[in-house]
């Protein structure tokens, strides 16, 4: 999409950008609710309305900014408050929780890759928009994908981490959930967010594909 200028760029990524965010978050409040946590749900957060999940430097500036300077697209979203205390087997919910906003961004990464094979198979005046759309919306759902699988907290990898270690061993390493923010930004401005996940992303992003155009 490198031939796009910055405006037909916001209008190719605006939606799935939404899309990814909003589902993203809805289903780690619909997990929660399903594993004893109504927080989220009473609070609003259990729907589809982008407008509650929007952070407005996550959502909307840094993906600007990655658009504009045409490296990796990082963002995130408000995140779905959670009391992991309410859930009815913590250890076990946290997995299923956390794993809920990544395996939603895989779904939506099908789906526009299902998309994606429609608008090129059937050529048309639409074909052309929606096929630019898919691209951005698989590859935004593989990136978040990848991205809040890394063994980080507060990312969901690291929440997931947390809860197959040994009691001990999880509360050492829920002390590092301080740090995990600095830590993704500085990897972020030295450049090595795009040098660990790019070739992961774009796995992921050659798989669906062909997956879906298999001859």
């Amino acid at each position: 999409m490198e031939e796009l200028n910055l405006i037909q760029k916001i209008t190719v990524y605006a939606l799935p950008v939404l899309f990814a965010i909003t589902v993203h978050e809805a289903a780690h409040a619909y997990a929660a609710k399903r594993f004893g946590d109504p927080t989220a749900y009473i609070m609003g957060r259990m729907t589809l309305n982008p407008l509650k999940h929007i952070d407005p430097l996550g959502t909307i500036l840094l993906p600007m900014i990655g658009m504009l300077l045409g490296g990796f697209i990082f963002g995130w979203a408000k995140p779905v408050p959670i009391n992991f205390g309410n859930l009815k087997n913590p250890r076990v919910g946290m997995r299923w929780v956390s794993a809920a906003g990544p395996l939603a961004n895989l779904i939506m990464a099908v789906v526009w890759t299902g998309l994606f094979k429609f608008a090129v198979s059937v050529p048309n005046y639409f074909s052309e928009p929606l096929a630019l759309m898919s691209q951005a919306g698989i590859m935004i759902n593989c990136s978040l994908l990848v991205l809040n699988m890394l063994p980080i907290l507060p990312l969901d990898g690291g929440r997931i981490v947390e809860s197959l270690l040994p009691p001990r061993l999880a509360w050492r390493y829920a002390r590092t959930e301080a740090y995990g923010t600095w830590i993704l930004l500085g990897m972020l401005m030295l450049g090595m967010l795009s040098w660990v996940l790019y070739p992961m992303v774009r796995l992921l992003y050659t798989l669906l594909l062909s997956v879906f155009f298999v001859h």
